[in-house]
């Protein structure tokens, strides 16, 4: 189990290093005051959907069909979440504009940013296409719910569903689906190719700095006493994925939909409790202690629950 641990840390201190870079970027102030919209375009337009797009190239419909059940225990899993924010978002405020940051927080972890980038480096890159299909009910709450969630009380309008489904990250993940079932993929140049694992490569990198350079924005000491994002971390970090690894076991999951779920679902608290407040002109300084805590916790607790189920398993 301690090998299993270590080899798990090692991904997660490269991202901690990034984090630590972007830090350090925004407080030195060497790059641009709008460095973090650039690098979140970057992320959200170029590396993840070049890293979904590579996953899913090569799928087909045997490998799909043979892998149903992911969806279906990613869709309990997603369920059971979605059931329990609601009343654990209540344990921490009162104030609505607050509560939704705590429901979208139990609801979705950072699956997108930081699951995408140690799935393949700890688990190799056959289950990137794997952890993808599970949290495919995931990342669908996401783009629907979980966005307009978050929008605070009497700002703005909420968009269509049909608009919140075409985001690039499932817009690469169809296209990869279609290259990969129609066996187009196949016919691709080795240029393309080559640039979308180029790509694919930075998505981890980018993301890490983006979250460092965020965080840097604020006062630490002040990210730092906020203790009921303490608690909260503690419940997506440990509490929930413990919950549903013990649900989808007794529902008869195998054992790398199990391993999967400290990627998906005890992950770092997202960054969208920063971004989409801040968009609408918001307070965003819980969001910011959410990403900060959870994130440099993280470090030490996917590792953990990982190597502790892998030995349990």
């Amino acid at each position: 189990m301690l090998d299993t641990f270590l080899a798990t840390v090692s991904p997660m201190m490269t991202l901690f290093i990034c984090i630590l870079i972007g830090y350090i970027l925004r407080k030195t102030g060497i790059v641009p005051e709008n460095t973090a919209s650039v690098l979140s375009k970057l992320c959200l337009f170029v590396a993840l959907p070049a890293r979904i797009l590579l996953s899913f190239v090569d799928c087909t419909l045997d490998s799909i069909l043979s892998q149903l059940p992911l969806v279906i225990y990613g869709f309990v899993a997603v369920s059971i979440s979605f059931v329990l924010a609601k009343p654990l978002s209540g344990l921490f405020t009162k104030e609505v504009n607050e509560r939704k940051l705590y429901r979208y927080s139990m609801f979705s972890a950072n699956f997108g940013y930081l699951g995408n980038a140690i799935v393949p480096a700890v688990m190799g890159e056959g289950a990137m296409a794997a952890f993808l299909i599970f949290c495919l009910p995931l990342n669908i709450g996401v783009y629907t719910w979980g966005i307009q969630s978050l929008i605070p009380v009497g700002k703005g309008e909420k968009k269509s569903v049909w608009k919140q489904l075409l985001q690039p990250p499932l817009v690469a993940m169809i296209a990869g689906l279609f290259l990969g079932l129609t066996g187009l993929g196949l016919y691709l140049p080795d240029f393309v190719t080559g640039s979308i694992a180029s790509f694919s490569s930075c998505m981890g990198p980018l993301s890490m700095i983006l979250t460092g350079y965020v965080i840097g924005s604020y006062d630490i000491k002040k990210l730092l006493t906020n203790v009921k994002v303490y608690w909260a971390s503690a419940l997506r970090l440990i509490v929930l994925p413990l919950l549903l690894t013990l649900i989808l076991w007794l529902l008869g999951a195998d054992k790398q939909t199990l391993l999967l779920v400290p990627f998906g679902f005890g992950s770092a608290l997202g960054m969208n409790t920063i971004i989409i407040p801040a968009a609408y002109d918001a307070d965003t300084n819980t969001g910011a202690s959410m990403a900060m805590i959870s994130h440099v916790a993280s470090i030490l607790t996917i590792p953990l629950l990982y190597a502790l189920l892998s030995g349990i398993l």
